[in-house]
C-alpha cells in the first residue's frame, strides 16, 4: 500500500538507490524456472499451482488486484538489476529501494506519461498484494516460504507536496536469489520489446535453461504448458507456440518445431553473433 509521507527506514534498512549510467538487464534465475506470475493482461485471480518432485509453487492473488503478471515482474527485473550492478562494483546494497516513476519507467522501456505512472503504481500494488508460497531454496518440499514480491512501498512527498520519488522493500527470499551471483543471469536487451506473455515468459525459461549451450534444448509442449502456470488450453497455448517459433520472436534464440506421433516438441538454439543470449 502506498504511503505519501516520508517516514524512518522500515526495520533499520539503509536505503540504497541506483547508480548512473547504463545497466546490463539481470533476472533471477528462480523467477525464470516456475510459474510465478500470470502472462495475461486481464486481471486473473485463479491461483498458480505447480508441483514437481523437487519443487512446490502456489501464487494466489487478491479480488482486487489480482497476480502480479509477467509485465509487472519488469519491476523485479529493475531491482535486481540495479541491485547486481552495485554489488559488482563493490558498493553496498539493500532490500530498501528508492527511486523516481521515471528512473523505473525508462529501464523498463516505458512511457513516462501520468497514464503510465499510475499503471506503474498498479503494478506495485500486485506485486505487494500477491502471495507466494514455494518451497525453493527450503531444506524439504515440506517447508515453505511464503511471501510477496514486495513488502511495502510507498510515495514520498516533501512537506510542501513536492514528489520526491518511491520506496518498495523487496523480501528476504528474492533479495538472497539476487545477491547470490550463481543465482542470476543477464537478459537479451530486446526482452521489454516483447509483448506477450507467452513470449516474455518463454525467453526467461529458455534463458534459464539453454544459455549458450550450442547443442540447445528440447521441451514438449504439454510440459511448456504445465510449466507455464496458463489458463488456455493447451490447444491454444500450442498455436501460441507455433506463431512464436514461425515468427522467430524471442531474441538471441531460433526456435525449430519437432513433431513425432506422440507428441509436439520445441527445439531452442542461441543464434550466432547476437549479442547477449
Amino acid at each position: 500500500m502506498s504511503d505519501r509521507n516520508a517516514t524512518s527506514p522500515p526495520h533499520g534498512l539503509g536505503l540504497f538507490k541506483p547508480l548512473p549510467g547504463p545497466t546490463a538487464i539481470r533476472d533471477a534465475q528462480d523467477l525464470m524456472a516456475y510459474p510465478f506470475f500470470s502472462l495475461a493482461k486481464s486481471r486473473r485471480v485463479a491461483p498458480i499451482g505447480f508441483r514437481s518432485a523437487e519443487v512446490q509453487v502456489h501464487v494466489e492473488g487478491t479480488a482486487e488486484h489480482g497476480i502480479a503478471t509477467i509485465w509487472d515482474a519488469d519491476i523485479l527485473i529493475w531491482s535486481a538489476s540495479q541491485i547486481v550492478q552495485a554489488r559488482d562494483a563493490g558498493l553496498p546494497t539493500s532490500r530498501r529501494l528508492g527511486a523516481t516513476p521515471h528512473e523505473i519507467l525508462t529501464f523498463i522501456r516505458r512511457g513516462t506519461s501520468v497514464r503510465d505512472y499510475h499503471r506503474l503504481k498498479a503494478a506495485l500494488d500486485r506485486l505487494q498484494s500477491t502471495s507466494v508460497a514455494t518451497s525453493i531454496r527450503q531444506l524439504t518440499q515440506r517447508r515453505l516460504h511464503r511471501f510477496s514480491w514486495i513488502n511495502e512501498w510507498k510515495e514520498l512527498a516533501s512537506g510542501t507536496g513536492v514528489p520526491l520519488g518511491l520506496e518498495l522493500v523487496l523480501p528476504d527470499w528474492l533479495y538472497a536469489a539476487i545477491t547470490d551471483a550463481s543465482r542470476v543471469l543477464t537478459l537479451h536487451p530486446g526482452y521489454f520489446e516483447l509483448t506477450g506473455g507467452i513470449e516474455r515468459w518463454l525467453y526467461r525459461l529458455v534463458r534459464k535453461h539453454v544459455g549458450s549451450q550450442a547443442r540447445g534444448w528440447r521441451f514438449d509442449i504439454p510440459f511448456l504448458h504445465r510449466k507455464s502456470g496458463s489458463l488456455a488450453r493447451l490447444s491454444d497455448f500450442a498455436l501460441d507456440l507455433r506463431r512464436i517459433a514461425a515468427e522467430q520472436s524471442l531474441p538471441g534464440y531460433q526456435i525449430g518445431v519437432i513433431r513425432s506421433p506422440t507428441v509436439e516438441s520445441l527445439m531452442f538454439y542461441p543464434r550466432a553473433a547476437q549479442g547477449t543470449v
